[in-house]
This record gives C-alpha cells, sequence and structure tokens, in this order.
C-alpha cells in the first residue's frame, strides 16, 4: 500500500472530530478549518516517523492542540456582544457598533461534526460553552477540553503539552473554578423536548416572515436575552427586547426569508432580509438557546459570509419556510 493510502485510511475517519476540537479550542469555525487543514499536513509529513507508541487517534489530537495552542499566541480573544458590557436600557437609541477589530465567536453547523457527537455531546458544543472557555487562558482551555470533553487521561493529556501529571491535575481544576464561577451567573434551563424545540424554532421563524410582534412574544421567556454581532448593543428581558424587535427588527410582512438550520447542537436560523430591488440578501446566522418554557437566548452573527459555511446561498428566493442544507 502507497504512504498516502496508507495515510488516508488511517488518519482520515478523525477529520470531523479534529474539525470540532480546534472550533472548540479557537472559537472559530473559520481558523478551524483552517487549523485542521495544517493538522493534516503536519501529520503527513510527520507519518514515516510515528511509531505507533500512542494510537492514530492520540498522536492526531496532539498535534492538533499544539497547533491550536500556537494559533492562540498571536490571536486576540473572541467575544459575542454580552461580554462588552452592561445591557442596553433604552430599545429605541441607536445601535453601538463594537470597535473596529473585535474578534467574534462563531457559530458552528452541525453538519460539520460527526452525528454521533451531536447527539452524545451536545453540551460540549454549546454556543454557550464556546463562550465560556474563551475566559480561559489557552493551556487551561486545553487541559479541559481533553480532559473533561474528550476523555483523555491526566497521563495522556500531560505527553501531549509536555507538562507534568500535578500540572495538569492543577490546570484543570482552576479552570473548572473559572467555569463555575461564569456558569452561577447564568440561569439553569430545562431542555426541551426535540419537538417542543422544533416547534419553538417554527414560531420563531414565522414571526420573522409575519413581521409578527405578538407571536415572537408568545414564545420567548420572561427574561430572554438578545444580542447581535457586530454591535455591543445587546439586551436582557421583554421590557428592551420586544420594543426593540417591534421597532427596529421585525420590519413588514415579507421583509424576512427564514431558513431552518441547526448550530452548535442548537436550533438556528439563516436569516435573509429584502432589499429594495427585491432581492433577499443574506443577513446572519440567528442561534437559538431554547428551554422547555420558551426562547431564552437569541444570539444573532451578523455576518453573510458564515452562508456558505453552512450550505446556505448569498441570495434566497421568496417562499414558503423551509429546512436548508444544515437544517432539520
Amino acid at each position: 500500500m502507497a504512504v498516502s493510502e496508507e495515510f488516508v485510511g488511517a488518519t482520515e475517519s478523525f477529520r470531523r472530530e479534529l474539525v470540532a476540537h480546534c472550533y472548540r479550542m479557537v472559537g472559530s469555525v473559520d481558523d478551524a478549518e483552517d487549523l485542521v487543514q495544517e493538522v493534516y499536513l503536519r501529520a503527513w509529513r510527520a507519518w514515516r516517523k510515528f511509531e505507533g507508541r500512542a494510537s492514530v487517534r492520540t498522536w492526531l489530537y496532539r498535534i492538533a492542540t499544539n497547533a491550536c495552542l500556537s494559533a492562540l499566541q498571536h490571536r486576540d480573544r473572541r467575544y459575542v456582544p454580552s461580554g462588552l458590557g452592561a445591557p442596553g436600557d433604552d430599545p429605541h437609541a441607536p445601535v453601538e457598533l463594537a470597535a473596529s477589530g473585535t474578534k467574534w465567536v462563531q457559530p458552528i453547523p452541525d453538519a460539520m461534526v460527526d452525528p454521533a457527537e451531536i447527539v452524545a455531546e451536545r453540551n460540549n458544543l454549546r454556543l454557550a460553552l464556546i463562550v465560556s472557555l474563551q475566559h480561559l487562558p489557552p493551556q487551561q482551555r486545553a487541559v479541559l477540553v481533553l480532559r473533561e470533553v474528550l476523555a483523555f487521561s491526566a497521563a495522556e493529556v500531560a505527553e501531549m503539552l509536555e507538562l507534568s501529571v500535578p500540572a495538569v491535575k492543577s490546570s484543570l481544576q482552576r479552570a473548572r473554578a473559572t467555569l463555575a464561577e461564569l456558569e452561577a451567573d447564568r440561569e439553569t434551563i430545562t431542555e426541551p423536548t426535540d419537538a417542543r424545540a422544533t416547534e419553538l424554532l417554527d414560531a420563531y421563524l414565522a414571526a420573522f416572515e409575519h413581521s409578527d410582534p405578538a407571536e415572537l412574544e408568545k414564545v420567548l421567556r420572561r427574561d430572554t436575552v438578545l444580542e447581535m454581532t457586530p454591535a455591543r448593543t445587546w439586551f436582557k428581558g421583554l421590557r428592551t427586547c420586544m420594543p426593540f424587535f417591534a421597532a427596529s427588527a421585525l420590519g413588514s410582512p415579507g421583509d424576512w426569508r427564514m431558513l431552518a438550520a441547526k448550530a452548535n447542537g442548537q436550533p438556528a436560523a439563516a436569516a435573509y432580509r429584502r432589499t429594495g430591488a427585491g432581492v433577499y440578501e443574506a443577513f446572519g446566522i440567528a442561534v437559538l438557546e431554547v428551554a422547555e418554557d420558551g426562547i431564552a437566548r437569541i444570539t444573532v452573527f451578523g455576518d453573510p459570509g458564515l452562508f456558505p459555511v453552512f450550505g446556505f446561498p448569498a441570495i434566497a428566493s421568496p417562499g414558503p419556510t423551509s429546512a436548508g442544507p444544515a437544517g432539520r
């Protein structure tokens, strides 16, 4: 068997899980894809020297983790708007854009991740976790992900990161403490059934396409959070969210074309806005955090560049709401 065939046969099955790993580490689907390409290039170059002292999977994760740590040395932390300051109290005031150069967390489409991982490890791809991981120093982030998400042993992680086992255990303890502090500020929500999650998403899509604030309010929790990149302005609670939706977001019936999607193991929507020429142009991807009693958080990523990643076109044709390529 040729070396190239041997390499592909031994490594290709791990590509999707390595994308998820790199995404957890860097918080960007674009960067994760680039890093996985780099990982496979490094692995290919080192394949002849691979002696099988560890499994191929462990060896690839070592390469991937260290590639991510190297990349993070030269990249700023990524944010969502709620990480930049307090919520807005005037829904009628102009939205304030974040500073130029602010790096945003990105969503990842479920289709890029192993379907079995989405089912079994959904909580480990949640947008809230990806945002929380940004608060950890890179090495603590790596230790936490390798130990808590991927279940590598302390000894394996120590070898991957060239640390002592006590150093790994200390890093994990500090990382857990930081995440516990962050989670203390977030109310625990009751996970909905899949049918309920679909019902909430459908109602959200319909409310925008019909420009119906009453329909939207029915599916929002009283403490709903709304945040939208690239703005630093965000809102918490119906008192501010609903006036903002009514005045600045919902528009008129037919202004929006909404397609169902899935991101980070959560319901999502690809939103297209109608232009003056009647064309529906890509606007942003909205990821919904849903609970049994309603939508708890809406994070809108106002980046049309995400649409090809999710398998959606830049222009949508008018028509009834339907699931898109990354939809259900």
